[in-house]
């Protein structure tokens, strides 16, 4: 299936990945138009695909779309997204962070379809995998093509997928510690971070093989008993990285479900 026009209110990292992805050859629609507000991202895509069309404005965007896509930050959602005039019928992907259907549906006066989703940069490369609540058949084959689409059952299993892809900075920001410390111990910085980039991509690839049934099971995999790996782990687990890490998730859910 291809969606014929789609069209995006916001013109971020996350809007020009998910146009790259969509226009990845075979392309998966046919002409997209985003919001002039972020000028160079928009002429940028603009100049590279003939189907990416700048709009004159946002309710520019709205006006030629079949589907509309709302990537907008949460600090100016409710003034964008209520001066829009949208049409009965018009399906809506809302990517706006910690923003719930009730708020949109206050915002917007016309009777829309809204799918939430958390389209991650990968999308890009159609690599992404995207969790999308409620589970709706049309947007979730949109997120296949980029990747895979997780439809969530409820908007608990959405929040706590949200929660989870808080993620992505501690997973760099863990590979930027370890490669410090080489640098600190004399390591040349460029060979470690020629180490351990393919090394972590080695590990989730690993994971992602279907005979793993759990985490933990690859944990114990990978961890000798007396061995280093296990020492390294054990140090994580008592020293409080594990609790720090329960405490920081717990944190990011509480901010998303607005307590």
């Amino acid at each position: 299936m291809t969606i014929k026009r789609i069209g995006f209110v916001g013109t971020g990292a996350i809007t020009e990945a998910m146009v790259r992805g969509l226009l990845t050859t075979p392309a998966y629609v046919s002409e997209i138009y985003v919001s002039p507000r972020n000028a160079e991202v928009a002429a940028r895509l603009d100049a590279e695909f003939d189907t990416v069309f700048v709009a004159a404005d946002n309710q520019d965007v709205v006006n030629r779309s079949d589907v509309l896509v709302l990537a907008i930050r949460p600090q100016i959602a409710e003034e964008v997204v209520s001066g829009l005039v949208l049409k009965d019928g018009q399906s809506v992907i809302s990517l706006i962070a910690a923003t719930e259907h009730r708020k949109l549906r206050n915002w917007i006066a016309a009777d829309v379809k809204i799918v939430q989703a958390i389209p991650l940069p990968f999308v890009a490369d159609r690599q992404g995998v995207t969790a999308l609540y409620p589970p709706d058949t049309e947007v979730a084959a949109l997120f296949d093509v980029l990747g895979t689409a997780v439809q969530c059952g409820s908007k608990r299993e959405y929040d706590l997928l949200a929660a989870a892809s808080a993620m992505m900075s501690t997973y760099f920001g863990i590979m930027e510690t370890t490669t410090d410390w080489l640098a600190a111990h004399g390591l040349d910085r460029a060979k470690g971070q020629a180490y351990i980039a393919p090394l972590f991509a080695s590990l989730a690839q690993r994971a992602l093989r279907p005979d793993v049934t759990s985490f933990a099971a690859l944990s114990t995999e990978f961890a000798t008993i007396g061995g280093l790996n296990e020492q390294v782990l054990s140090d994580f687990e008592t020293k409080g990285g594990r609790e720090a890490l329960a405490t920081a998730l717990g944190r990011v859910l509480a901010r998303i479900e607005g307590a």
